[in-house]
């Protein structure tokens, strides 16, 4: 038998510049969705923002209230971050568009890592690609040119939308840089625990704890007198302090930059050192039985997701104790147009006391759960790629049965995490006087569950139907509707396009009554869907990666 070698062959580029450019042009094609899904994101809220302000504050007077209202509150800032300027048009953008895209940016920059490094492991792919006359280290280095184009195409949509805006091109490039220097920073993060932990799930998962961490850090950096050095603690302070528009601090960037470097160094160490499809974190070769949670196909699912449910648990659990304490730090004096806006759809009148702060911040904890039930989804979707749900239902359990216990599972972590939040919220108030019982802030953590369990049907009845798109377009529904719950009214747009979006229809209990028949409406669309999801399911085949 003669054996052909094909290694030169015309489909492979023979120079290691070819096969690089080859591997990056892969990798920007397999990530294309998710970077473009983030564009958009990036130019909207640049666009809308500036031009929202100028909407709402048109006059210098209305822009001091909003500046006294604003600047000093904690249960603010706990939001956006520390303010510098609220008087221009630059500060406010470099605010507001800052202190929200930069933790949107940590999390592309830790997506799109763990997607071309761990991924890539976790199916097979990077075994084949090494198979070739491919090193790790040109492997190692595609991915990171890969993640640093996509986040060049954040900057630009960024810097165009703050242009488009009405901001002056020069400011807008460095604020659009100091969002974009995240990613940098969080790519590194995602790289390093890439080589750490064994899977796709786990990485995700403790990145997305790391990300919580650095946001809780920032938010006791901003709020808590005297720990301002804490924000030197993690890269979201860092884009703080690199001042956009309020006083450039242009060295602030070598931070970021000498952490990503080393991240990335640290990267490529732990890889050259272990074997692929492998992690640092990977169990040892025996130990102890532990048969528990073994008895049933859904317990076998808690017992692979309890690491990140309690991750989930513990970060938004972490961010409800911080915002407890800082609810009564709220004041109405001199209360800015757009809470008063804000307050009003919600049904608490235009004061802001401590209990309406409470059913505002609630609205993000019902992004934070519904996040959590489409990972979820993602779950399941990746037990079917990785064809071990082949293996499950080769044995007496039905797909109506698995798809029922895995929408059981999400829905009992979406109720877990809503009331622990409701109840460390309420541990947070208590601690500082704020009048509100510990039943009403449980009720405010179920408050978030309908809406929860709308976008849990939606997501898996797009599972059923077309399941290998399924993640990415559920999870651009819920960003699409809570951005739109934030911009939409500043924008003039009419009420009814403006109550489109779910998050509209959520009562901000405790300072309002629970609106039993809203959430009704939603829970309802949301069991039909699920219902609808497991009736497709029976009938499609199963589909790999």
């Amino acid at each position: 038998m003669v054996t052909v070698d094909t290694r030169g062959s015309a489909d492979l580029p023979a120079a290691p510049s070819g096969i690089l450019f080859a591997l990056v042009r892969r990798a920007l094609r397999d990530a294309r969705a998710r970077s473009i899904g983030f564009g958009y994101l990036f130019a909207a809220v640049s666009y809308l923002e500036p031009v929202a302000y100028r909407h709402t504050y048109p006059t210098l007077v209305d822009r001091i209230r909003f500046e006294h209202s604003f600047a000093t509150n904690k249960a603010v800032v706990l939001f956006y971050g520390k303010a510098y300027d609220l008087l221009t048009l630059g500060g406010y953008s470099a605010w507001r568009v800052g202190g929200t895209l930069a933790i949107f940016a940590a999390a592309f920059g830790m997506l799109a890592a763990v997607r071309a490094l761990r991924a890539e492991e976790d199916s097979g792919r990077s075994e084949l690609v090494l198979a070739s006359a491919v090193t790790r280290g040109t492997a190692l280095t595609a991915a990171l040119l890969a993640v640093a184009l996509g986040a060049v195409l954040l900057w630009l949509a960024s810097f165009a939308g703050l242009v488009a805006g009405g901001l002056p091109a020069g400011g807008s490039a460095y604020l659009s840089l100091a969002v974009v220097s995240v990613v940098f920073v969080f790519a590194g993060v995602g790289a390093v625990v890439s080589q750490l932990a064994s899977t796709k799930r786990l990485a995700v998962e403790l990145c997305g704890g790391i990300v919580a961490l650095c946001l809780v850090l920032r938010v006791i950096a901003d709020t808590s007198s005297g720990a301002g050095w804490a924000r030197w603690l993690t890269p979201l302070g860092w884009a703080e302090e690199m001042r956009p528009f309020t006083g450039a601090q242009p060295a602030v960037l070598l931070v970021p930059l000498a952490a990503s470097v080393l991240l990335v160094a640290l990267a490529a160490r732990l890889a050259f050192t272990r074997d692929i499809g492998t992690g640092r974190l990977a169990s040892h070769d025996s130990s102890a039985r532990r048969r528990g949670l073994l008895s049933s196909a859904t317990a076998q699912a808690v017992r692979a997701e309890r690491v990140g449910l309690s991750i989930w648990t513990g970060s938004v659990g972490g961010l409800a104790l911080v915002i407890g304490v800082v609810s009564a730090s709220v004041t109405s004096l001199g209360i800015s147009k757009q809470l008063q806006h804000a307050l009003q759809r919600l049904g608490t009148g235009p004061r802001l006391t401590p209990q309406a702060y409470l059913g505002f911040s609630f609205g993000f904890f019902a992004l934070a759960v519904s996040l959590f039930v489409i990972s979820q989804v993602a779950a399941a979707r990746h037990e079917e790629a990785e064809e071990r749900l082949e293996v499950l239902l080769s044995q007496p359990l039905s797909r109506s049965r698995w798809l029922s216990g895995r929408l059981g599972l999400a829905a009992g972590g979406a109720a877990l995490i809503a009331v622990f939040a409701g109840l460390l919220a309420w541990l947070g108030a208590d601690s500082q006087g704020v009048s509100v019982s510990l039943l009403q802030m449980v009720g405010a953590g179920a408050n978030c569950l309908p809406v929860a369990m709308l976008f849990l049907g939606i997501a898996t009845l797009l599972y059923a139907v077309a399941p290998r798109g399924a993640t990415a377009i559920a999870y651009g529904l819920l960003v699409i509707a809570y951005i739109w719950e934030l911009l939409g009214s500043l924008l003039g747009a009419p009420s009814w396009l403006v109550h489109a979006t779910p998050f509209a229809h959520i009562a901000a209990v405790p300072a309002v009554a629970f609106r039993a028949q809203a959430a009704a409406i939603m829970a309802g669309i949301g069991l039909v869907a699920a219902a609808g999801a497991v009736l497709a399911f029976r009938r499609r085949d199963l589909l790999g990666a």
